[in-house]
């Protein structure tokens, strides 16, 4: 899921941002919060079915047509609605992350150029500030990813939705996260949400690195390729 989810994800930050720098200026600090949030949930949203399915795969071992036939069936029974189980802890984990990711990223890399008296940011300062940034937003989001995994390997055990008027939605999933926080904090402690720290630490870090500071080399050598073209 990496790949589509990244595609999506860091396409719409980029337009978003473009367009909110043409609104509200150059400078303004809130543009990577609000772009980050509108470009996480949107790409929460697109990739969460599929997302879905790939949970279930690893954990039921499912062949694909063992899984086709289990969801046409859970669809036929509580609707296309199921298909989004995991959603809203995904969204209360993904989209705070996003915020406080790109707003770091941005302090972090201008810092780093100020004081290395540089006007454009190297890759080490991308990958340096991918990494500090994606690190503290693992750790403050990690109670909603233990959550969202807990989530999406029940087998749908909840009754059917489809009598919800849409309205419901919302409530419903962002209720039933609330009760499971509470449910693993009874069973295990505080610590219980705070489970597989540093797995996630070491999973995110260097992919936050790696993702932000290849994707900042690649744009900044495609615009030069299109400079030198105008150019000529």
């Amino acid at each position: 899921m990496a790949v589509p989810a990244t595609v999506v994800y860091f396409t719409c930050y980029d337009q978003l941002t473009a367009v909110l720098r043409s609104k509200l200026g150059e400078n303004e600090t809130r543009i990577p919060i609000i772009a980050g949030i509108m470009a996480r949930f949107g790409a929460v949203t697109v990739i969460s079915p599929l997302e879905l399915i790939r949970t279930k795969m690893q954990s039921k071992k499912f062949s694909y047509k063992e899984l086709y036939q289990f969801l046409s069936k859970k669809v036929s029974e509580d609707g296309w609605i199921s298909l989004w189980k995991g959603w809203a802890p995904t969204v209360l984990r993904d989209v705070p992350f996003s915020a406080m990711y790109w707003y770091n990223y941005e302090i972090l890399k201008k810092w780093l150029c100020e004081k290395s008296g540089l006007y454009e940011p190297t890759f080490m300062i991308n990958f340096t500030s991918g990494a500090l940034s994606g690190s503290f937003a693992a750790v403050a989001t990690l109670p909603f990813d233990v959550v969202k995994t807990q989530k999406q390997t029940q087998l749908w055990t909840y009754e059917s939705h489809k009598t919800f008027f849409f309205f419901f939605f919302f409530f419903f999933f962002f209720f039933t996260t609330w009760v499971i926080m509470k449910n693993i904090v009874a069973k295990n402690g505080f610590s219980g949400l705070f489970a597989g720290l540093i797995p996630r630490l070491i999973k995110i870090a260097p992919a936050c690195a790696i993702m932000i500071s290849t994707y900042e080399s690649g744009k900044a050598f495609f615009h030069r390729q299109n400079v030198q073209r105008q150019q000529f």
